[in-house]
């Protein structure tokens, strides 16, 4: 027999209900984490040129089928990521049994207060939303662990021989970098807007350097 689809005017009701509460009753986000967002955030657009099927969607209600009842599940990770071809605007909630694809990664900075809920959301994430892969960064320690999807479990993935973390779907690597989380793409660092900047501050200073070393040349060959 085929699956009935969930009403999605539940959906729509669980999401309303969902943003009220959050936007009322809790606290802001906190400053690290909120940091650790912009420096994913920057690293996804860049990436973007050149995997444009990698889509990361930042303080999005994911919502989830539960069993016998059309209710959703909901929760909100920092960030989670999706590939697909199309771009897939989601608006304020990714409705999962509405989408083309599920979430591929989860990414949960856990601040040291919330410590205490991170196994009941990796649950979530396992059996709710299936991600196959959970990034969580320990924002006190400045401790990447990254889960992958194995059977009905998920299972710690160890560090590859550069002592990052692997996802080879999305051609990345994860690491800690002077504490916050980076990210490789095929090898290389995806740089930052502070990156950028010293590059491109040191590529001037040393062709401002080596301008005044031909023109002290210059006067050398001049002079008698």
């Amino acid at each position: 027999m085929p699956a009935i689809a969930p009403d999605p005017r539940a959906y729509e009701f669980a999401a309303a209900a969902y943003w009220y509460i959050q936007k009322r009753c809790h606290d802001r986000l906190d400053p690290a984490a909120a940091d650790q967002r912009e420096r994913t955030a920057w690293s996804f657009a860049v990436l973007r040129a050149a995997r444009p099927d990698i889509q990361l969607f930042t303080g999005r209600l994911i919502q989830y089928e539960q069993p016998g009842t059309d209710d959703p599940g909901q929760i909100i990770p920092d960030h989670f990521v999706v590939v697909h071809p199309k771009r897939i605007d989601a608006g304020e909630r990714y409705a999962v049994p509405y989408q083309p694809v599920g979430p591929l990664v989860v990414i949960d900075y856990t601040p040291a207060a919330d410590r205490k809920y991170e196994p009941d959301r990796r649950e979530k994430y396992r059996v709710g939303v299936k991600a196959p892969y959970y990034l969580r960064f320990d924002l006190k320690g400045r401790k990447p662990t990254l889960f992958r999807l194995a059977g009905e479990e998920y299972g710690s993935v160890r560090p590859n021989p550069a002592g990052r973390l692997p996802i080879p779907e999305l051609e990345l690597e994860v690491a800690v970098l002077d504490g916050w989380v980076r990210f490789w793409f095929r090898g290389e660092l995806v740089p930052l807007p502070g990156d950028v900047f010293r590059e491109r501050a040191a590529r001037q200073a040393a062709e401002a350097e080596l301008a005044r070393m031909r023109d002290e040349l210059a006067k050398l060959k001049g002079s008698p």
